[in-house]
């Protein structure tokens, strides 16, 4: 999704004097569009995060539309101290983006792997989280953020639509199969690496695929449609690639527990480790933890 970012951010920089973007250090074989189209406006901030971090905020404050990149670990975790106190705690609508979510850097280790990411972003005040599901999301996606009053942090992954596949027009909640079974939510681009599966399954089986890319909820409600079908099936499966505490799952089984509604079954398919005994893609790395379409769907016939 670099690519597409990348070309979101060149036509917003072209209508937007008072845009600025700050690197730590990265974006190289990707981002160079961007760096030529905005000069000076372009910052290489180092490899010193907190610092960038800090330098946003105060840019910010100042008036201007300020965007800070880094690979997903280092753009939330190692200066997670400034941006609670720096950005969020002043309500400054900085829009952070971290490249690779999830397992997007699988051979490189736990350390770079950012399954706890927008969970940790989320428990603080004046955050939204961004997971667009298709490269075709990026140009919306930037468009929305830089249209919010609040703090964003923008997941970028990989795009994972199936070959022909016709991507719908870009929505926080989008219905991507339709069927006559249970309920399914997936997170970003997940949902993207099920839709062919799903489509495979007989009709009056097939899930509801529904994919969301705009987080919290108490920003995003679910749509109406969405809620009459988890009602009418009493049952429900959340997958994102993300631990378990504070991610989407645990959020949607308060948000029906709230509201009374009693599901027969609900099944959670999430990152179960940032350690393995071996490392490899992502899609190895979420084959290890279930989160790959034959394991949804082993789930789904379960019961």
């Amino acid at each position: 999704m670099r690519i597409q970012f990348c070309d979101a951010m060149v036509e917003r920089a072209a209508a937007n004097e008072n845009m600025l973007f700050l690197t730590g250090d990265l974006g190289f074989m990707a981002l160079e569009p961007l760096q030529s189209a905005m000069g000076s406006r372009f910052i290489n901030a180092g490899v010193a995060e907190q610092n960038m971090v800090s330098v946003a905020a105060g840019l910010s404050r100042q008036g201007f539309d300020v965007w800070a990149y880094s690979i997903a670990p280092f753009c939330y975790a190692r200066p997670f101290e400034q941006i609670r106190n720096d950005v969020t705690f002043h309500k400054l609508p900085v829009r952070l983006v971290g490249n690779g979510g999830g397992y997007g850097y699988g051979v490189m280790g736990p350390t770079h792997h950012a399954i706890e990411d927008y969970g940790v972003m989320l428990c603080l005040p004046n955050m939204s989280a961004y997971i667009p599901v298709f490269d075709e999301d990026l140009a919306p996606v930037v468009a929305r953020a830089g249209a919010s009053d609040l703090a964003i942090y923008l997941r970028l992954g990989r795009g994972e639509k199936p070959k022909g596949y016709a991507v719908p027009v870009y929505a926080p909640w989008r219905q991507l199969t339709q069927g006559g079974g249970q309920v399914v939510i997936a997170v970003g681009p997940l949902a993207g690496s099920y839709i062919e599966a799903i489509e495979s399954l007989p009709q009056g089986a097939r899930p509801n695929l529904w994919a969301v890319s705009e987080l919290p909820l108490e920003h995003n409600p679910m749509p109406p449609e969405l809620w009459e079908q988890i009602v009418q099936t009493g049952e429900l499966c959340v997958a994102e690639e993300h631990v378990r505490r504070s991610g989407l799952g645990s959020e949607v089984a308060l948000h029906l527990a709230d509201r009374g509604v009693a599901l027969r079954r609900f099944h959670h398919l999430y990152a179960r480790a940032h350690h393995f005994d071996r490392y490899g893609s992502q899609s190895f790395l979420r084959r290890q933890s279930g989160l790959d379409a034959d394991s949804l769907l082993a789930v789904l016939a379960s019961g």
